[in-house]
């Protein structure tokens, strides 16, 4: 199995663009890796962007972005008051959404949902993210559900054990709303995805999260 490097060796920025439909997706599919490449010292600027958080909701995306990106060169987090479940039927909102972002920031890495996710939100996120940025490297994350859409990744990225319990530890602190109403949110769940994920990662990685790179340019 072939290794590669996402950071950079002359010490530049990277810019980073985290998608989430809710307030927790982006902790859930990719929190491990922002805190894997703030822990190696990569200089970042990133962008966050949750589209659909109000109330209580709303205010633990904040403070739970903020507490994430502790350490990052610079960070904008982005909250919208879209309805939960009805994202697709604000379709032109939506695209006017994502067409400010891409007017304000410019990524060369983005994180976004898992193309065949099967909730709606995720999907529209997917597919407004690859219809809006055409010359960027995206990886797809994943977000465990009762729905069983878990596919087969092909990029890993190695959490070591104190950084998957950090990972772990700040979802479960920081989404009390979702720890009352989703029968799934839980240690357990977080960290099993982790392990299997680490298992396929191969040998000598423990926990690891799983993204779907449909398109990468080797330069």
């Amino acid at each position: 199995m072939q290794s590669v490097s996402l950071t950079r060796n002359n010490g530049a920025p990277v810019n980073v663009l985290c998608l989430g439909a809710h307030s927790d997706d982006i902790e859930i599919g990719c929190g491990g890796a922002m805190l894997s490449m703030i822990a190696d010292g990569v200089p970042l600027n990133v962008y966050w962007a949750v589209f659909c958080a109000q109330h209580e909701r709303a205010e633990e995306a904040r403070k739970s972005a903020d507490a994430l990106l502790a350490g990052v060169r610079s960070s904008t987090v982005a909250v919208a008051s879209f309805r939960d479940g009805f994202l697709p039927y604000e379709g032109t909102a939506v695209k006017e959404h994502f067409e400010a972002i891409k007017s304000a920031f410019a990524p060369e890495m983005i994180f976004t949902h898992y193309r065949d996710d099967r909730h709606q939100d995720h999907r529209l996120i997917a597919e407004l993210t690859w219809n809006t940025w055409r010359d960027n490297f995206i990886l797809e994350y994943e977000v465990p559900k009762y729905d069983g859409d878990f596919g087969s990744p092909n990029l890993f990225v190695p959490l070591s054990d104190a950084l998957c319990r950090r990972k772990v530890d700040h979802i479960l602190s920081a989404f009390p709303s979702q720890r009352r109403a989703k029968h799934w949110f839980s240690e357990d769940t977080f960290v099993a995805v982790a392990r299997l994920r680490g298992m396929e990662a191969g040998p000598g990685h423990r926990f690891a999260e799983a993204f779907y790179c449909r398109k990468a340019v080797l330069r």
